[in-house]
């Protein structure tokens, strides 16, 4: 990534890190020019605006494992509102000292049925 970007041709990738090392956990993010930070929730794209308020509303120390992905998959519905095109499929990795598991990829349970998805511009100000 160095390289590309000193022919000014960079990757434009924010990338997230983590990991558990003698007991230590690690969150950290790399944002596209560089800037970088450690954190207990870090998000990408949208997530940092729509799913970090969530997050830190709804985060703290001693969430367990299960709590934690069923906010996640919170985080993951409010995004896939946002973003209809995305696909509403996801895949939950857990880090620890003894290694990484990672879940089958399952379908997050939406919704489309509301008034205002069917047709949105009813009622908006400037709408045909």
């Amino acid at each position: 990534m160095y390289n590309r970007r000193n022919k000014f041709n960079p990757l434009w990738n924010s990338l997230i890190l983590d990991g558990v090392k003698n007991g230590q956990k690690y969150l950290g993010m790399v944002r596209m020019i560089g800037v970088n930070f450690e954190d207990n929730h870090v998000a990408t794209g949208f997530g940092n605006h729509l799913a970090r308020p969530i997050l830190r509303d709804e985060w703290h120390d001693n969430l367990s494992f299960e709590d934690g992905v069923k906010l996640l998959e919170k985080c993951m519905c409010v995004l896939l509102y946002r973003d209809t095109t995305a696909v509403n499929k996801l895949q939950i990795a857990k880090i620890t000292e003894e290694g990484v598991t990672i879940s089958q990829p399952y379908s997050l349970k939406t919704f489309w049925g509301y008034s205002a998805f069917q047709n949105p511009t009813v009622g908006a100000e400037g709408s045909w």
